[in-house]
């Protein structure tokens, strides 16, 4: 499928998908305020590490090995059964923790015991919400847009009831529930879907662990787990730094702009995830690969620009219509942060090379250092120039990885063409 065609019917759920989280972003404005938002985003970054490291940490694994083995049947199943067998054993184990330890977790993450219930909805919903993101995964994999994308559109749609249902008559807690609980209910969407495709069978995600495949998938889940601890984790510092600088109000301005950042972003980093981690891992010339790579940069960086111009000039009016005017305080933070967005994604489209081409080193050295780095770039920046800091250190520190994956890759493409030309010569 080509590149317009995927971003095309990717559109179609993205746009559903914006629009639910328009929706589900001015209910929560209204019925949680900003405080609500700082905890909702602290719960948000929480259940990201759980469902990674209860085993969705394999997934993008899934992906890259069912597209490269697109020939291989016999080997992309073997790949789902490994996959499927140790994300229901992690799931099953990380649902009995959180189930035991509840209230720490409440107490840590939400600042009381009070809505400690809320890990009760995780840990029943977890194993569905594992089972549907490898599902996912597998469409992906399967190149199966059409599927992909219906699947998608069905969850944001089941998400918007979800959330907007609970919070409106539960507030805050609702909220959380529902957080908690919408990707489990879409996963029965999902599960629908794949059911009916000819290559398809759920007996296919049991069976035994293979040891190759567990090894290659195992290469992802270190990438993964690294990524799922670090992004969050940095998250949560940067979240109780400015609480404890500006006050809770503050860090719920800062939570609402980087999801109006997400929202417009979306149609570039689905489509980056549906069409070019497959696309990069079928690939088997250097060549080739660069030309994609240029192809995509040319794609990518346009939209993303013509993206963030958009949300600066509209900045008030998006505001106002998107959350309420008691978040208007995040207009002057607005510049910055649409700098740091196009830096974003122009660094995504070198990062998803790292992905796709198993390159776990080189990942987990800039995950590490960058993600932190975000942290201790917001001290020093807040130091400097108070509550603007934390989006200065956004945009400074896409800037930086940007700059290092363009020096890796630059000496990477190299390195490799001169090995693929030497081959070229041996084989005349």
């Amino acid at each position: 499928m080509t590149f317009v065609r995927t971003s095309l019917l990717n559109a179609v759920a993205v746009v559903i998908k914006m629009l639910t989280l328009l929706g589900i972003n001015k209910i929560l404005a209204v019925y949680v305020g900003p405080a609500g938002y700082a905890a909702l985003g602290q719960f948000q970054n929480l259940v990201q590490m759980i469902t990674t490291f209860a085993g969705g940490s394999m997934n993008t694994g899934v992906t890259k090995y069912t597209a490269e083995y697109a020939g291989d049947s016999a080997r992309q199943h073997r790949i789902w059964a490994t996959a499927g067998i140790v994300s229901l054993i992690g799931a099953c184990i990380a649902a009995l923790l959180i189930a035991l330890f509840s209230k720490p977790l409440a107490r840590y993450f939400l600042s009381s015991e009070t809505h400690y219930t809320v890990f009760y909805w995780l840990s029943c919903g977890l194993i569905f919400f594992v089972l549907n993101s490898l599902l996912l995964a597998i469409l992906n994999g399967k190149k199966e847009v059409a599927a992909y994308v219906s699947a998608n559109i069905i969850g944001s749609l089941l998400s918007f009831v979800i959330v907007v249902v609970l919070s409106v008559y539960f507030g805050l807690y609702g909220a959380l529930v529902s957080l908690s609980i919408y990707q489990s209910i879409a996963c029965v969407a999902t599960a629908y879907i794949c059911s009916r495709k000819s290559w398809f069978r759920f007996r296919l995600l049991v069976g035994a662990i293979d040891r190759q495949a567990l090894l290659k998938l195992l290469q992802f889940s270190l990438m993964v787990g690294v990524s799922a601890a670090c992004v969050p984790l940095s998250s949560m510092l940067v979240r109780n730094y400015l609480i404890g600088a500006y006050g809770i109000d503050f860090a719920g301005y800062w939570e609402a702009l980087t999801r109006l950042s997400g929202a417009y972003l979306m149609l570039v980093t689905t489509t980056l995830s549906l069409y070019f981690l497959p696309r990069y891992s079928e690939i088997k010339s250097v060549t080739k690969l660069r030309v994609e790579v240029i192809k995509a940069l040319f794609m990518i960086v346009p939209i993303a620009l013509l993206g963030s111009a958009s949300v600066y000039l509209l900045r008030e009016w998006l505001i106002r219509l998107l959350f309420s005017s008691d978040f208007l305080p995040i207009e002057s933070m607005v510049a910055w942060q649409v700098v740091g967005d196009t830096l974003k994604i122009t660094s995504w489209v070198l990062g998803f090379l790292l992905w796709a081409r198993a390159l776990v080193i080189p990942f987990i050295v800039t995950e590490v250092i960058f993600s932190f780095g975000f942290f201790f770039a917001t001290k020093f920046f807040s130091a400097h120039y108070g509550s603007d800091g934390v989006v200065i250190a956004y945009a400074v520190n896409y800037f930086l990885y940007l700059i290092a994956l363009a020096l890796f890759f630059f000496f990477w493409f190299r390195k490799h063409k001169i090995i693929e030309d030497g081959e070229g010569i041996r084989n005349v």
